[in-house]
């Protein structure tokens, strides 16, 4: 049966593989870094897993808790080789990076946690515009439920709520 795609051996998809990583600004789930390398017809799972484990061996790219990224050793060797890619491919994958890569970001830009001492717990978040932090409120909360809720909030909507705030604090 005829291959489809242009990624047809196990070199081509570890290629791919960095090619993705090196442009992810923070470690990728494994199951998103699977959606992002499927952009040709010719990648298997199960040579995908076998070129997963193989990067992780040779040192490419390492798992952390939040998910896999590459190493330093991977992003001086993807330099190398990411042209040898066909252009469609890189473009397909650069495509499907680019959302990723953007939400990446801004979370990068929220900081949303909470902590719980003595005098009770203490909830902190902050934004930042990629310049400097644009707001950082520390916050005593009722307890840790509270302290969550007020977390998952902010980081859905942490433009709009310092929006908010900066509006109250100018009327």
């Amino acid at each position: 049966m005829d291959q489809l795609g242009f990624i047809h051996d196990k070199l081509d998809i570890k290629i791919l593989i960095l090619f993705v990583l090196r442009r992810l600004p923070a470690p990728v789930d494994p199951e998103t870094l699977l959606e992002l390398c499927q952009v040709d017809g010719g990648i298997g799972y199960f040579d995908y897993s076998d070129c997963i484990s193989d990067l992780l061996k040779s040192g490419h790219m390492e798992e952390t808790e939040d998910g896999f990224r590459i190493t330093e050793k991977g992003a001086r060797n993807a330099e190398t080789v990411d042209n040898s890619l066909p252009y469609s491919v890189r473009a397909r994958a650069m495509k499907r990076i680019a959302p990723v890569e953007e939400r990446m970001r801004r979370q990068a830009m929220i900081t949303a946690r909470h902590t719980v001492d003595e005098k009770g717990c203490m909830v902190e978040l902050a934004v930042a515009d990629g310049k400097g932090e644009m707001i950082h409120l520390h916050l005593l909360c009722s307890g840790e439920e509270q302290a969550k809720k007020m977390e998952k909030r902010f980081r859905k909507d942490a433009e709009n709520y310092y929006q908010k705030i900066v509006e109250l604090l100018s009327e």
